[in-house]
């Protein structure tokens, strides 16, 4: 049996505790914003906060992670601290497909967490591990100096 805390809910699963985090939040518990992209922890599409650090749930056997906190796009959603990056994604013009957004703004969200006030190297260094094919990094560089503008307080 697998226990687990995500998005601040208790949640158990009867299954093999090998399988991966990134399985069990898309497909036991519909939490679609956690994508699959590569399956091999080089894209960041999978991105979820474990104990506040940005972790890739495709590398992660969810049974490795029983009473940690886990904290999806979706629980994220709920929070300050989303509405501020959201529209701070949304005013720098650094969303178009949207494939790789909730794991950057996951991205950003941890990076904020750590330095509220981060330079244009911590920025790019803390997304680096999250591939975008359309939008491009500089605007999604500018969104999280924005959130990070706009949030005092909030991280």
């Amino acid at each position: 049996m697998i226990k687990l805390t995500i998005d601040g809910k208790e949640y158990s699963f009867d299954k093999d505790p090998t399988i991966r985090l990134l399985d069990i939040l898309r497909e036991d518990l519909n939490k679609t914003g956690v994508k699959e992209g590569c399956g091999e922890g080089e894209c960041g599409a999978c991105s979820v906060l474990i104990n506040g650090r940005l972790t890739n749930s495709c590398l992660v056997a969810a049974g490795s992670v029983m009473g940690e906190e886990i904290i999806t796009i979706e629980g994220l959603r709920e929070t300050e601290a989303f509405k501020v990056l959201d529209q701070a994604f949304a005013d720098a013009g650094a969303v178009q497909c949207g494939f790789c957004i909730p794991g950057m703004i996951m991205a950003g969200h941890a990076l904020l967490l750590q330095n509220p006030h981060p330079t244009e190297a911590e920025v790019r260094r803390g997304i680096s591990g999250n591939l975008c094919r359309c939008t491009g990094y500089n605007t999604i560089v500018r969104a999280i100096f924005l959130a990070a503008e706009r949030g005092d307080g909030v991280w």
